[in-house]
């Protein structure tokens, strides 16, 4: 396994935070591109954001291209699919032909006409990616595992895979060491996020290691699946990002020396 960082956790400026993320030993990035990194607003395009990521070592892990509202929600259906595609042939430009996004809610029922909606946009997603070369990875979290694995054997295409992100499910209630096992066949890319689910029902994301992710038995339970991937480290909230991330690469990184499954290449 692999360490990385969502860019976009230390809001600053790209080359800025690629030089804090060299700096702190992380081996790849993920790309957040729906901002400044938009291949439409980019001047240079992927050849800049590659040739940035190189001066500092690194790789990139995946791009996060999410828009919001998923693919059943219709107002703006057709520029979201139309976006996604381009965000797909920008992941094979930028050698790393992976983008994560949240898809929207899956029904449980399958006969709900949001069921329907998902499967339709993600068809013609995933036919598109099948062409370029590229996957479309759906991160977990609105719904149990078993559900998503339902989904996508409806789906007429093998290029939407899984962003697997933790703390989602354990904030849903789900467990996040079953469902790597449910999802082991789907998973090309993971968020390295932990987060509370109170007896309440209250939700919230925590500071990575101080929440409810049994953070030795998930990543046993990765191995165990064979993921040899990046464990993304995701930081949403927080008033000292820099701080909040610097502390849960060193306890990650302790945890995967510990039990042996550092990718160094």
């Amino acid at each position: 396994m692999k360490l990385g960082v969502v860019d976009a956790n230390f809001r600053l400026p790209f080359e800025e935070a690629l030089k804090i993320a060299k700096e702190m030993g992380f081996q790849g990035v993920q790309v957040w591109v729906t901002g400044e990194l938009d291949p439409e607003r980019l001047e240079g395009g992927a050849e800049w954001v590659k040739d940035k990521v190189a001066k500092y070592g690194l790789e990139i892990s995946a791009l996060c291209g999410d828009l919001g509202y998923g693919f059943a929600y219709e107002e703006g259906l057709e520029w979201r699919i139309k976006k996604t595609k381009q965000y797909l042939s920008y992941s094979v430009e930028l050698g790393a032909p992976v983008v994560t996004t949240h898809i929207g809610v899956i029904p449980e029922d399958r006969n709900h006409p949001d069921w329907d909606k998902l499967k339709r946009s993600l068809d013609e997603i995933g036919a598109y990616g099948e062409k370029v070369g590229a996957v479309l990875a759906a991160e977990t979290g609105p719904e149990e595992p078993e559900l998503m694995v339902e989904f996508f054997k409806s789906l007429n295409t093998s290029a939407i895979k899984v962003n697997y992100d933790p703390a989602n499910l354990v904030m849903m209630g789900f467990d996040p060491v079953k469902g790597v096992k449910v999802l082991a066949p789907y998973i090309v890319h993971t968020h390295a996020k932990d987060g509370v689910r109170h007896p309440d029902g209250r939700i919230g994301e925590a500071p990575l290691g101080k929440g409810q992710v049994p953070w030795r038995e998930y990543l046993l339970a990765l191995k165990e699946a064979g993921y040899k991937g990046y464990l993304t480290i995701e930081r949403e909230v927080g008033e000292n990002p820099i701080k909040d991330v610097r502390e849960a690469k060193e306890y990650l990184s302790n945890l995967i020396e510990e039990l042996g499954l550092w990718d160094k290449s």
